[in-house]
């Protein structure tokens, strides 16, 4: 019997694990800490340096560095000068990069699904507008379609619902059917997840509201957390 000819490994595949599974083979990838936030972050569009170390204040200079460097070599993203006036460089992921939204998706849902998540904690507008996307209930929005603007800490997103799909990208302030405007994600988490009424946090101050609030009541109620798993019960 002849045997498959063998493919070349790549040159990073096994060097943590020696394993030729595929999920050993990303966390290879994507395992270092930082690295899939990193992902995350581009997952709306290309960033600066800059850009990322302000989305993720944690992160070293240094360690930023070094983890776009192996994302790049490993073809996860490249980096690309965007033409004057701007003439600076950004960073991106390539198709392939794009491809890991699921994954990234799927974690986050298994994960805040523990009762040790904490949704009080910080979070970056590109998190929260990827947690939007992961969250929804898409039966039910299947009976809604808008077009709904977000302005988080000074970055504009627009989300476009239709036939239970909700595509999310960067745009301008101010677009949108109905549009929610906060200074720090937090607010926003409160009346997506949490379940504050718009009304108080209208009142609070927390969050800026544009539109039919109706209709932006009809769009909140599509988004919740995942039940929390009973780890007592186990």
């Amino acid at each position: 019997m002849k045997l498959l000819k063998e493919t070349k490994p790549l040159s990073d595949h096994g060097k943590w694990y020696q394993d030729a599974c595929g999920t050993a083979f990303a966390m290879e990838l994507v395992g270092e800490r930082w690295s899939m936030l990193i992902v995350r972050e581009l997952m709306l569009g290309g960033r600066r340096f800059s850009d990322l170390r302000a989305s993720l204040p944690g992160i070293s200079a240094k360690v930023l560095t070094e983890r776009l460097a192996s994302l790049e070599q490993a073809g996860v993203l490249i980096r690309r000068k965007l033409a004057p006036p701007a003439a600076t460089q950004v960073y991106e992921l390539t198709e392939w990069g794009y491809l890991a939204e699921p994954a990234i998706q799927e974690l986050g849902r298994w994960a805040a699904r523990s009762p040790q998540h904490n949704p009080q904690l910080p979070l970056s507008p590109v998190s929260f507008m990827l947690s939007l996307r992961t969250l929804i209930d898409r039966e039910a929005a299947r009976h809604l379609e808008t077009t709904v603007g977000f302005t988080v800490s000074g970055e504009s997103f627009l989300a476009e619902l239709r036939d239970g799909q909700m595509p999310v990208r960067r745009a301008q302030p101010g677009e949108g059917e109905i549009g929610f405007e906060a200074d720090e994600p937090l607010p926003l988490l409160r009346v997506f997840y949490g379940k504050q009424p718009i009304e108080a946090a209208l009142h609070d101050g927390g969050i800026r509201l544009t539109g039919d609030q109706a209709l932006a009541e009809r769009f909140v109620a599509l988004f919740g957390l995942p039940p929390k798993v009973d780890l007592a019960a186990e």
